[in-house]
């Protein structure tokens, strides 16, 4: 039997989780070509349903948004359809799901944007490349969005948010993360503006908090989460001063009373860690006081180490659960698990997604 911790039931807002197992949102490319979720994906998330609590792959809130592969979309009717056939899949095997809200930004391509370019805080492009229908690309310069675009988005987020609610998720949380649109707000490396949103720390957060102000206007604070990466380096991410940076978002998210923060910080050994003097989670769950998720290379043992020293409220697990349905039941029982296929992450199709086998529950 595991330690207690991950198994001990935790209530964010009125939604009552039986454990503190997060299935961490994990891009797998499914979706039809125009974003439609399948009766497939249904399926994968419906296997996965013991977590205390599962936030979906990252989701388009408007074409402009788009900027990945067979990655699924909330701004149309058919989408609010197909994730309809996830939620009550998850509902019916007895789980809870948030839908993660997504704008890709900078680094989507003009071949997701029908030759335009991508929008970003600044003309700043990224380095490295992104696939497309014609294959690897490399990333382009954006266009630097205008004040009334910015402010467009933002009600793209709060329509998002409610068709998420017509099709029956249980909240959503905002993809603040990873050197997608929100994060290219804050950090500096992306963010040149001049203006209102750009400069100092206190303009750069302010896209952040209109954007979490709208999706709690159109829901309920509790039923938000916000995801972050201080220190991450992916898609080219970097700021001078990430520790003040977060710390300052975390403050203005506390004001907000969301329902959690979710922290990617990842553990040494990780292949998502990055070395840095200094971890930047304890400040942000004290500047919080709310809910706080930790993600980033945990295991069961770690993650109980966690929970018990006080350092979070949850963790969010990623391939541990993308290899193992049942993930939760194995920690009970000390069972092997089930060994990931890096290959099939993002390719189209049954294999690497559902059939992963479960075992038997225990008696």
């Amino acid at each position: 039997m595991a330690d207690v911790p991950l198994f001990t039931p935790f209530t964010i807002g009125s939604l009552k989780l039986p454990n503190r197992f997060v299935m961490s949102p994990m891009t797998r490319g499914r979706a039809q070509p125009d974003g439609t979720p399948v009766e497939l994906m249904a399926e994968y998330y419906r296997q996965r349903a013991s977590a205390g609590l599962i936030v979906t792959e990252a989701t388009a809130i408007s074409k402009q948004g788009a900027g990945w592969l067979g990655a699924p979309g909330m701004f149309s009717d058919s989408h609010v359809a197909g994730w309809s056939l996830v939620t009550d899949a998850v509902h019916r095997a007895g789980g809870r799901i948030f839908l993660q809200l997504w704008h890709t930004g900078r680094v989507s391509h003009p071949d997701f944007q029908g030759g335009e370019l991508p929008v970003a805080p600044s003309a700043v492009a990224a380095k490295g490349e992104t696939r497309t229908s014609k294959g690897k690309q490399p990333y382009v310069t954006p266009r630097a969005l205008t004040v009334p675009e910015i402010r467009a988005i933002v009600a793209d987020y709060a329509a998002a948010a409610k068709r998420a609610k017509a099709a029956r998720f249980d909240g959503v949380e905002l993809h603040a993360a990873n050197g997608y649109l929100v994060d290219q707000f804050l950090r500096d490396c992306s963010n040149q503006r001049t203006d209102e949103y750009g400069g100092s720390i206190a303009n750069r957060v302010r896209f952040l908090d209109e954007v979490v102000g709208a999706l709690v206007a159109a829901w309920s604070a509790d039923r938000v989460g916000v995801r972050v990466s201080p220190i991450g380096t992916y898609n080219d991410m970097k700021d001078a001063a990430p520790r003040e940076l977060f710390v300052a978002a975390a403050e203005v998210l506390a004001k907000r009373r969301i329902g959690y923060l979710h922290v990617i910080e990842a553990l040494p050994g990780s292949f998502m860690h990055v070395p840095w003097p200094e971890k930047i989670a304890p400040h942000l769950r004290k500047a919080f006081g709310g809910a706080v998720i930790l993600n980033g290379g945990y295991d069961a043992a770690a993650a109980n180490k966690a929970l018990g020293a006080g350092e979070c409220d949850l963790v969010a697990f990623g391939v541990p659960f993308l290899a193992n349905p049942d993930f939760p039941e194995r920690v009970k029982r000390a069972a092997p698990l089930n060994q990931a296929d890096f290959a099939t992450f993002y390719t189209p199709g049954a294999k690497g997604y559902v059939d992963y086998p479960a075992r038997a529950p225990s008696k």
